[in-house]
């Protein structure tokens, strides 16, 4: 990996209320009552890993030593969401490849009495711009669970591509799960995501 290819972190986002920031160590006590309180909201579309492996974290102290090497390699984007200062929820831009391909993948989760705001479609739409404009990268791409119908309705919102199926693509509560996989890439939003969903979002429920 070149110099160029290290991403710079910590990095802080925000539009209106809702923002991206890194996860701190002080946050062990709030993200852990968000998670407990979203249980079986996230349970259905939680990555599970077939069998454990080395380095993966068993503390929230381990989490965030994690994710800050993971950014600082170059490997990855994991912010927390925040909504008018309080945690509420996460977005990670993973899998960053450079060389000819220079694409990521997204992935986040929101607090179940925040979603329908808006908020998620946002802080997508922030980290895309971010990926695009000032990272370099050239295309994200997002893979869900085709039963996972809020999470449909963000990428429906800002736009993405759909690319159709990936049979048993990722391991989701406890097996192989087909996914729909959408993306998009910087040329078709030169003007940036952002600013074309502040466009659309007047006309549509957020």
């Amino acid at each position: 990996m070149t110099a160029a290819e290290r991403l710079d972190w910590p990095v802080t986002l925000r539009d209106g209320p809702v923002g991206l920031r890194p996860l701190r160590y002080r946050d062990s006590a709030a993200w852990t009552a968000l998670r407990e309180r979203n249980a079986d909201w996230l349970r259905p579309w939680e990555p599970t890993p077939p069998t454990l492996y080395a380095g993966f974290p068993n503390s929230f102290g381990q989490m965030v030593r994690r994710y800050s090497a993971q950014a600082r390699a170059g490997e990855s984007l994991p912010w927390t969401v925040t909504y008018e200062g309080a945690l509420a929820g996460q977005l990670t831009i993973s899998g960053i490849s450079w060389g000819s391909g220079r694409m990521g993948s997204a992935g986040y989760w929101v607090d179940r009495d925040l979603a329908g705001r808006g908020v998620i479609p946002t802080a997508l739409a922030l980290a895309v711009d971010y990926c695009f404009f000032t990272v370099g990268l050239h295309r994200i791409e997002v893979n869900i669970r085709p039963e996972n119908r809020a999470s449909l309705r963000v990428v429906e919102k800002l736009g993405f591509r759909d690319e159709g199926i990936r049979e048993r693509f990722l391991h989701i509560d406890g097996d192989w799960r087909d996914h729909r996989s959408f993306a998009l890439t910087a040329d078709e939003v030169p003007g940036g995501l952002l600013r074309r969903w502040r466009a659309c979002r007047p006309r549509q429920s957020a």
